[in-house]
């Protein structure tokens, strides 16, 4: 049965009275912290062994609530009330604040008759939103990838984790940081992380007073990397240079090579024709050089026949005197000169000396 204050203004006075006398046995009140959603009940158990006559509860320095053994209540507004727990057990009173408010957070004492009183502590939290930023992301095997995670509107500051197809990941690979909002607060959230499989990555946000956290996912596709050619193109081209530096050096070589003996030949071939032409020049200036002398009278010749003339090439009349002409050697001198251009060609000159 539940009576109002305002219809039993005594009632108040006498459960004054009532609590000055003695209780015995074991007080206990439970939880002694509560956490609570905005919204939602809040409930604390008194319990008390032995005998006891009447309780009453106090809420924000207020009271609002008096429960009899007998199971009568007596309660200053609807939003609070009172009953024996399961079972029918009168040893133990449930006190219930409905529909508690982020402003009502605050302390709770009950009080039981005879004077003793235990408090505890009700905290009324706000559940706010959690988002992972964008939509499911596709990858290539072993791509570094990042994930945004936003929570908005909670109270107080929400405990931010992640997980990858349901495992914890290490708090190390993300940073979560957060800012007051008004009376709420709001979080932000970065993983980081190597793709190397499918994952579903869940964001979850949490306050103590709720069972299960808020959460937001993603799916991340991740596809296989193309085959790594940058090894095997440095290795080709490396050895490809190589052998092509290699190849020029010999080319060069060869080349040197064949233009030095392309001089030799030429040289020699300069020098057979220039020895050629000295000897030609030679065997021509001899045959200049050498011719008879009709003038030559031997020593046992005293005269020369009629038809023959003389070395100035007139005719002897028949039976002049011929005086003995001497014979004069001939030599012939050949100087060569042999010098070669600056284009590679050798000049060459011969004067031939009488």
């Amino acid at each position: 049965m539940t009576v109002s204050w305002r219809s039993r203004p005594k009632l108040f006075r006498i459960c004054l009275l009532l609590c000055a006398t003695g209780v015995s046995g074991l007080f206990q009140l439970q939880p002694l912290k509560s956490n609570v959603l905005q919204g939602s009940d809040a409930r604390f158990n008194a319990t008390v062994q032995g005998n006891w006559q009447f309780m009453t509860w106090t809420f924000q320095e207020i009271l609002v609530l008096s429960f009899f053994s007998n199971g009568d209540i007596t309660s200053s507004k609807e939003q609070f009330s009172a009953r024996f727990c399961s079972g029918g057990d009168t040893s133990c009173v449930e006190f219930s604040i409905h529909n508690v408010s982020r402003n009502e957070s605050g302390p709770v004492i009950c009080i039981v008759l005879g004077g003793r009183s235990e408090t505890a502590q009700l905290e009324v939290q706000e559940r706010g939103t959690v988002n992972i930023k964008g939509e499911n992301v596709t990858v290539i095997q072993g791509q570094q990838v990042e994930f945004l995670c936003v929570t908005s509107a909670w109270y107080p500051t929400p405990t931010v984790s992640w997980t990858w197809n349901g495992q914890a990941v290490n708090s190390s690979l993300y940073n979560t940081s957060s800012m007051a909002d008004g009376d709420t607060f709001n979080s932000t959230s970065v993983l980081k992380f190597q793709a190397e499989s499918n994952t579903t990555v869940e964001c979850r946000a949490t306050v103590q007073a709720l069972t299960n956290p808020e959460s937001s996912s993603v799916f991340l596709v991740v596809v296989p990397k193309p085959p790594d050619w940058t090894v095997l193109i440095a290795v080709v081209l490396s050895f490809g240079g190589s052998a092509l530096l290699a190849l020029l050096i010999i080319g060069i070589i060869f080349c040197y090579k064949r233009r030095k003996e392309k001089q030799t030949n030429y040289q020699d071939e300069m020098s057979k024709r220039v020895r050629t032409q000295s000897q030609l020049s030679v065997v021509n200036a001899a045959g200049q050089g050498v011719y008879e002398n009709t003038g030559y009278v031997s020593e046992d010749q005293t005269s020369v026949a009629p038809s023959e003339h003389t070395d100035s090439g007139f005719w002897q009349p028949i039976g002049s005197n011929v005086n003995e002409v001497p014979v004069y050697s001939i030599h012939v001198a050949n100087d060569y000169d042999n010098t070669v251009d600056q284009s590679g060609f050798r000049k060459h000159r011969h004067v031939t000396i009488v």
